[in-house]
């Protein structure tokens, strides 16, 4: 039985590509004989975007559209189509004609081959040295934290599993990690080389808030998935170095007063011996607070992980 493919595409002020995006399209989804959909998602585009959609939406019936209120930027978007997107097997691609349709086919027999999820990797890329240097940085950084061996992070060509996305929220600039946290949930990645066409029409929405945004959200991603199931871990160590310090610091202070007869009520050493005491045991306090409250998390999801269950029959002399 064939499945259903659902492209999900967000744009931002892409009117000069929506047109040609969607007739390459259906060239290619028509002939590959599976259901199929178009999902456009507008993120609160200031040009004439949003009327173009319309006008293809009312000639195709496999084709829908998403209008945001405003610009909430590609991870809100695409968090969003997620939830409209009713395909077996979803891609995600950008709409300013960069990623290259014909691809289609390869994703999708990447899949067939039992992978979750598939990300393109633009080889040769076809964009200005100055969004490929910090592009290689941002991957090579990202690899190297998350131990994920992935070429192209922020390639928006991927195609996915419908069930890798039920436990993925997206916020930020998320949605550059989207294969670290397919990739921490246990599921298969697998990368292929894309055909990458430089921009003929619009502009880049690249700039360098972005790159200071993504290393923010690398931050985030790094405690979710390294600590997000055992807080204590990532509290507790900065927590007991406070203790330590306060205690051999009041230490210092007892034998100078007890010892030695000098005073101590006059010195800063005293207030920083109390301040990291205080800090230390608030520090282990958030860090037990966050272990119960993953305990119950964890008593209520047990078995939303297992892929699943096989009951062995052993026979003994005849008798199950």
């Amino acid at each position: 039985m064939s499945k259903k493919i659902s492209i999900v595409i967000p744009v931002f002020n892409e009117k000069e590509n929506i047109q040609i995006l969607v007739e390459r399209l259906k060239k290619v989804l028509e002939g590959n004989g599976s259901d199929w959909e178009i999902v456009f998602v507008d993120d609160g585009s200031t040009d004439n975007t949003f009327q173009i959609l319309e006008e293809v939406a009312g000639k195709n019936e496999s084709i829908s559209i998403i209008k945001l209120r405003r610009n909430f930027g590609k991870s809100i978007a695409l968090n969003t189509a997620f939830g409209y997107a009713t395909g077996d097997i979803i891609i995600t691609m950008d709409g300013d004609l960069q990623d290259d349709p014909e691809e289609i086919h390869r994703f999708i027999e990447k899949i067939e081959d039992g992978y979750d999820l598939v990300v393109g990797w633009k080889y040769p890329r076809k964009d200005p040295i100055t969004k490929k240097i910090p592009s290689k940085i941002f991957n090579r950084l990202t690899g190297m934290l998350m131990g994920v061996d992935i070429h192209d992070f922020n390639c928006g060509y991927k195609a996915f599993r419908r069930k890798t996305l039920e436990n993925i929220y997206l916020y930020g600039e998320m949605h550059r990690y989207i294969p670290v946290l397919i990739a921490w949930q246990g599921f298969r990645i697998a990368e292929i080389k894309v055909k990458h066409h430089p921009r003929k029409y619009g502009k880049s929405k690249y700039g360098v808030s972005r790159i200071i945004k993504g290393f923010l959200d690398l931050i985030t991603v790094k405690f979710l998935t390294g600590y997000a199931t055992r807080p204590l871990h990532i509290f507790g160590i900065p927590g007991i170095l406070s203790l330590l310090l306060g205690f051999f610091i009041g230490l210092h202070l007892a034998v100078l007063k007890y010892w030695k007869g000098m005073g101590i009520g006059e010195r800063p050493l005293l207030l920083l011996a109390v301040l990291l005491i205080i800090l230390g045991l608030q520090f282990i306090s958030i860090g037990l607070l966050g272990e119960m409250i993953t305990f119950q998390e964890v008593k209520r999801e047990k078995r939303e992980n297992v892929e699943r269950y096989i009951e062995e029959v052993v026979i003994k002399d005849g008798r199950s």
